[in-house]
């Protein structure tokens, strides 16, 4: 998997922490402040999404009174104590990014979450080390599929991008991978369970667990 590679960037919920679990709880109670019931769409339609394409997106479409800049506010505040207390590094990705390390091969983070919680989540974890560069999806002009927030972070670290591989948990990420011209693993989120078999399809590479890529090889198409 690591062959002709000289960078590796990763997607961060669902991929490196294991976090899609929560967001739906977020939007459900966000939405409840407003007697909105959570529609069966919202998660499938914003997937991807920047936070601050979310942010406009929630108030277009529920016709919000908020700001934008208090949307974000809300949600930072709302995920910083589940983020703090409640999601875990997913398995084998601490051995990995050390395994990264060792054999100089840099790192980067492409995430649509907010830049404040990318930097609670990365130092909170002791994660900082690990990478040359974190970029979020606001900081480019369109998020997942497009592949903007990946050839991004591949300038950042000096790489070409069809030199880096791209870890994603999400269908749509791994779309915005491909769509860099870059090798993808997918890897397995119960959160997106149901895409698997077009993610395995689309990706070039699939993993259950970052475990499988030193451990035991990685599973290929």
């Amino acid at each position: 998997m690591l062959k002709d590679i000289d960078a590796v960037i990763f997607d961060l919920d669902g991929t490196l922490v294991d976090s899609m679990w929560m967001w739906e709880s977020i939007d459900r109670e966000y939405l409840a402040r407003y007697s909105i019931e959570l529609p069966e769409d919202l998660q499938k339609i914003i997937e991807g999404m920047s936070f601050s394409e979310t942010a406009i997106y929630f108030k277009k479409r529920f016709d919000l009174p908020d700001s934008l800049d208090q949307m974000k506010s809300d949600w930072n505040k709302m995920a910083w104590d589940k983020y703090l207390n409640k999601v875990p590094l997913k398995e084998g990705v601490l051995p990995f990014l050390q395994y990264l390390r060792e054999q100089r091969i840099p790192a980067g983070i492409a995430t649509s979450n907010s830049k404040e919680l990318v930097g609670l989540i990365i130092e909170n974890l002791q994660l900082t080390k690990y990478f040359t560069s974190i970029r979020t999806s606001c900081e480019v002009v369109t998020g997942k599929p497009s592949p903007d927030i990946y050839l991004l972070v591949a300038k950042d670290l000096g790489i070409e991008p069809s030199r880096c591989l791209v870890f994603e948990d999400i269908l749509v990420g791994v779309m915005a991978g491909k769509n860099a011209n870059m090798r993808v693993c997918a890897v397995y989120d119960k959160y997106s369970e149901n895409e698997r078999e077009e993610k395995i399809r689309l990706a070039d590479y699939y993993v259950n667990s970052m475990t499988e890529i030193i451990c035991t090889g990685s599973s290929q198409n």
